[in-house]
């Protein structure tokens, strides 16, 4: 599949940075990052932040799915209108933040996502996971990392155990500053999400949530002075986890913490 599109050489509208708008045109990684979507007949596929239409014009190509776009900027969506004509009565003019699920049923999501809401957009995932079946995200490389990272690394966080309890995540690739119109002062990754059916059996999110953030916060102390206030006092006092500080636990562990002293003290 070959394009001749040159995104720095039709590019005719402002780049926003209030909406984190770094444009991929680089060719080669964004085929590359198409080719990481598992297809299957009959996909529906959401593309977040079409923008330059870099992805967009991939994805467009692929027989047999059920493609939708959303973009925020009035100004990308007629640019993307004018350039993909292929594009009509799939692109929704919304805020991936704000808007009402795209599908029934289950889909996945692609996108090269605003560095500047690229966790939001992961909480709102977090929102939909039962029906996200995958993600493949482009993010900055600190972000990615975090969401990769695995416990007793300082990258693990808040981000990396709510996700990891409901999917598996795959850090794919580095792609540096220069791909990019215009280039970003950081490093990007991309990551994929495939959803692993709840494995720790969390039913109530906000209550694992709660917990999590609750021991992150004061990430430097053990989970015995973190937790004060969110666990018994018995608690803190008799639960051998509670020696620990929140980056050494597993999402197995705040799931046996979740599971044992907060779904019957609610």
């Amino acid at each position: 599949m070959v394009f001749s599109l040159n995104l720095r050489a039709t590019m005719d509208y402002q780049l926003k940075k209030s909406l984190g708008q770094h444009f991929l045109h680089d060719e080669q990684i964004s085929q590359e990052i198409v080719a990481m979507i598992a297809l299957q007949p009959k996909l529906q596929l959401l593309e977040v932040g079409p923008g330059g239409g870099a992805l967009t014009k991939y994805l467009l190509a692929i027989p047999d799915i059920d493609y939708k776009a959303v973009e925020i900027d009035r100004e990308k969506v007629l640019w993307l209108q004018q350039h993909f004509p292929k594009i009509e009565g799939k692109l929704i003019e919304a805020d991936v933040l704000q808007m009402q699920q795209p599908f029934f049923g289950t889909f996945s999501i692609i996108g090269n996502f605003p560095y500047n809401i690229s966790s939001q957009i992961m909480f709102r995932i977090l929102d939909w996971k039962e029906q996200v079946q995958a993600v493949v995200g482009m993010f900055q490389k600190e972000v990615a990392q975090r969401i990769a990272s695995k416990s007793g690394s300082k990258e693990y966080g808040i981000l990396s155990v709510l996700i990891q309890a409901f999917y598996e995540v795959e850090y794919l690739l580095d792609v540096p500053p220069s791909a990019f119109t215009p280039p970003p002062k950081v490093m990007s990754g991309v990551i994929r999400l495939s959803r692993n059916d709840n494995p720790h059996a969390i039913t109530d999110i906000m209550l694992f949530k709660r917990l999590v953030k609750a021991a992150f916060n004061q990430r430097r102390k053990t989970l015995r002075n973190a937790l004060r206030g969110t666990l018994p006092e018995h608690v803190l006092s008799t639960e051998p986890l509670m020696s620990q500080r929140a980056e050494q636990l597993s999402v197995a562990q705040f799931a046996h913490l979740y599971h044992t002293y907060l779904t019957h003290h609610e």
